[in-house]
């Protein structure tokens, strides 16, 4: 548990410095506007709840995909094909910031650490 506390810290510290960065708060906007696009979609057009909607756009996004909902008209397929086709790089590439922002953060540490050896 203190593991997943400390883990949940860290990123947490990412996320706020990282959005000192414009091109890491401007991807971070993009992915929220990706997910609110997903969730409005799939509530009006399947009669989903807004949670199982934001569930379906992350697991689709993640690549997870459970299985436990699916698109079941043409039209919803058609949107899922192109969402996951735009959303998976535009995550991919958020992610691929998150991931070199907390890198930088855990060297800026590692070099405090010497610095007070």
């Amino acid at each position: 548990m203190i593991v997943l506390l400390a883990m949940l810290r860290s990123f947490a510290i990412t996320l706020r410095k990282g959005l000192a960065d414009p091109k890491f708060r401007a991807m971070a906007y993009l992915v929220a506007l990706l997910l609110l696009i997903g969730t409005v979609f799939y509530t009006t057009y399947e009669d989903w709840t807004v949670l199982d909607s934001l569930y379906f756009s992350v697991i689709t996004l993640t690549t997870v995909g459970f299985g436990d909902l699916a698109p079941t008209t043409a039209l919803t397929r058609s949107f899922t094909i192109l969402y996951i086709l735009m959303g998976l790089g535009i995550l991919f590439s958020f992610l691929s910031l998150v991931a070199g922002h907390a890198a930088e953060a855990r060297m800026e540490r590692q070099e405090h650490k010497k610095d007070k050896s």
